[in-house]
This record gives structure tokens, C-alpha cells and sequence, in this order.
């Protein structure tokens, strides 16, 4: 078996070798990843110019870093190296729960893999101003590796670990809204900069991931591809009511 690791924290972070070293217990390893921080940056593939990678040995890994996004990361990679069976991504420094999972590219990593027809598993866990304890979380990660690895149909899944994990839940995506203003502010030149607001603003829902992480439950969350709205396709589709 053959497990290509990505990230968007980029090639020298320590969730990337984190995951490294528990993903070598069920396979071979290698990592293709960012060569600075990708944060944030969704699913955006470079077309406008060429990638290069690099040869960048991470502790014992075959490891290589990628002037791209980590969805160029895992484009790449599986180009480069035949028969891959699995894709993770992380362990991301920071949560991607609920409408993050929209930009966050941790997940896009995962579900380029599900585009090019592999099975994509994203990890994540909140920082909370200082490194998180790997050690700690390496059981569960483990956990989580030999429960989804048994579950072939499951082509993307995301998952989030607490600090302090004590069990892990299946659960649905948030899909509460988020506080999307712009923050006006000056820099110490007295030039004028922005930051936008990624803060819930309403209770979080039972049974989502942001509710089992707050319970301190590594939240799996299985996703697809398809963004239809079934319901609302259905609804249009239906014929007109006889008068």
C-alpha cells in the first residue's frame, strides 16, 4: 500500500511529520507538500506557470516541496509516483470545522485525491496559541487511520481532533453561519489593512463537528463531490400540479 501525505501548512511543519509517522505504520510513505504556508487557499490549482519540486528529506520520509498549492501538491505527486492508494493531508495546525471547510486547504489536498479517483482523508486540530501534543493525539489518529482505511467506499473524509481527545463520533457538517465582516485597522507605518472575520455567530448544532470537538471527540465527517442540491433539483423537475 502506498500513502502519499500533503498539507497546507507547508513541507517543514510538525502535524505534516506527525502524520507521517503513524501513516508509515499501514504503508509506504511519501510527502509532497507546500514550499511556504498555503492556509486558506481552497482549492486553487496553478495553470499560469510552471511547478518545479524539490528533494526536502523530512526526518527519515521521502519528501519533496512543491512551489504550488497543496492541490498541485497531490496533482504532482500522484504523477510522480505510481499507484498511490491513499492521500492524507495535515495534521493541519488549526480546526476545519464546518464552513471552513470551504477554503481550507487541508481539505482540498484530500479532495483533489477524490478528483483524480483516490480516496482523500483530511486531518486537522485547533493550536490554541502553542503547538499541539502530537503524542497525545497519535492513539487516535491511528484509530481513525484503521477505521477509515476498512471503509473503501468512503472516497473523502474529514477529520478534526481536539486537544485532549477522549472517543471519536461520526458528524455532519455545521453549516451555521460565520461572522463574515471586514475588520478595518492601520499597520505601524499608519497604512490601512483588513482582516476578515472567521467567527461563529450563532449555537452550534448536536451532532456536528463543531459540537463533537467541543466535547472533545474526534469528529469524522464522510463528504462527496457532488454539490447538487438534490432537493431543490427535484422541486424544479417535478411537473406542474394539474388544475
Amino acid at each position: 500500500m502506498r500513502i502519499l501525505i500533503a498539507n497546507d501548512d507547508g513541507i517543514y511543519s510538525p502535524g505534516l511529520l506527525a502524520l507521517a509517522q503513524v501513516a508509515k505504520e499501514f504503508a509506504e510513505v511519501r510527502i509532497y507538500a507546500p514550499d511556504v504556508e498555503q492556509s486558506s487557499m481552497g482549492h486553487a490549482i496553478t495553470h499560469s506557470r510552471p511547478l518545479s519540486l524539490r528533494p526536502t528529506p523530512i526526518g527519515s520520509f521521502e519528501a519533496y516541496r512543491v512551489n504550488g498549492t497543496p492541490a498541485d501538491c497531490v496533482a504532482l505527486g500522484v504523477h510522480m509516483w505510481e499507484k498511490v492508494d491513499l492521500v492524507l493531508s495535515g495534521i493541519n495546525l488549526g480546526p476545519n470545522l464546518g464552513n471552513a471547510m470551504w477554503h481550507s486547504g487541508t481539505l482540498a489536498a484530500a479532495k483533489q485525491a477524490a478528483l483524480l479517483g483516490l480516496r482523500g482523508i483530511a486531518f486537522s486540530t485547533p493550536t490554541q496559541g502553542s503547538e499541539p501534543d502530537f503524542a497525545r493525539l497519535r492513539p487516535y489518529v491511528t484509530r481513525v487511520l484503521e477505521m477509515l482505511i476498512a471503509e473503501p467506499s468512503l472516497c473523502l473524509v474529514n477529520v478534526n481532533l481536539p486537544p485532549e481527545p477522549s472517543g471519536i463520533c461520526w458528524a455532519h457538517q455545521s453549516v451555521r453561519h460565520y461572522d463574515g465582516r471586514v475588520v478595518p485597522g492601520q499597520d505601524p507605518m499608519g497604512r490601512q489593512h483588513f482582516w476578515l472575520t472567521v467567527v461563529p455567530v450563532e449555537e452550534v448544532e448536536e451532532g456536528t463537528d463543531r459540537w463533537a470537538v467541543e466535547r472533545g471527540l474526534v469528529s469524522m465527517t464522510p463528504l462527496r463531490l457532488d454539490l447538487t442540491d438534490a432537493e431543490a433539483l427535484n422541486r424544479l423537475r417535478a411537473p406542474p400540479a394539474s388544475r
